[in-house]
């Protein structure tokens, strides 16, 4: 049956997704799974939706937060419970192809890493492909990872015999996801990227996203900040990283 993948899905106002998004898991073609659902105080009927959805599912488990503290704060929770060999984090509003699982697990065996991420499809608000496809490198270090955030969280797993827990806990900062992978790169680790597109980023008009200033800010404040890099060092890389962020979405 091979072993086991932890799967982790932040849960706030998903309730127009999350049903979608739980059969969306039961059915790849790679069923050595737990799905755990972390509800960070969503203030709409999200977790009554999966408890009519799950009931006594031994496969998916419900973690229901006191107070909202964020997704950065979710994806821990669930890796801090989570059995499996293998982590892969998943956002709500996401689509993955049925194969998704079972291609990147072979993939991740085959290259012997610890950090694999795939591909990805934007798509619209009913998250149908739009044929803009992001390719991936084939290996991405710490020093080139820097200039391009081509990682897209639900595109990535992790092999647990590997890494520690430890190791890939989100930070509280914006852009928890990129300053995530920065730290885990930066201690020596290289991702390895599938450059087929097995996940689809669902892009609603009103995204974080799709504020492209805030998401300069963001990026900006991770190097200085997280980082530590010069305002030199910062620039280049800001320079690089704006290029390829605008080519990507072109």
């Amino acid at each position: 049956m091979g072993e086991m993948v932890s799967i982790i899905v932040p849960v706030y106002k998903a309730a127009s997704y999350i049903a979608d998004t739980i059969e969306m898991v039961r059915k790849q073609t790679y069923k050595n799974w737990e799905l755990i659902l972390i509800d960070d105080c969503s203030p709409d009927n999200s977790v009554e939706i999966i408890r009519g959805i799950i009931q006594e599912n031994e496969h998916i488990s419900l973690i229901c937060k006191t107070k909202n503290e964020g997704a950065a704060k979710a994806r821990n929770t669930g890796i801090e419970i989570a059995k499996g060999r293998y982590i892969a984090f998943l956002d709500a509003d996401d689509v993955w192809l049925p194969d998704k699982l079972e291609k990147e697990l072979g993939f991740i065996k085959d290259k012997q890493a610890a950090f694999a991420f795939t591909a990805y499809e934007f798509g619209d608000e009913d998250a149908k492909g739009l044929g803009k496809v992001v390719v991936v490198p084939e290996r991405l270090t710490y020093r080139k990872a820097l200039s391009r955030t081509v990682i897209f969280t639900s595109t990535v797993m992790f092999d647990m015999s590997k890494i520690s827990k430890e190791q890939i806990l989100m930070p509280e900062v914006e852009s928890e996801d990129t300053a995530t992978w920065w730290k885990i790169l930066r201690a020596g680790y290289v991702a390895y990227g599938l450059n087929e597109a097995l996940v689809i980023y669902r892009r609603p008009k009103k995204s974080l996203s799709s504020n492209k200033f805030k998401a300069m800010k963001r990026i900006w404040n991770l190097y200085r900040k997280e980082e530590k890099l010069t305002i030199p060092v910062s620039a280049f890389c800001f320079c690089l990283w704006a290029v390829r962020a605008t080519l990507r979405r072109i």
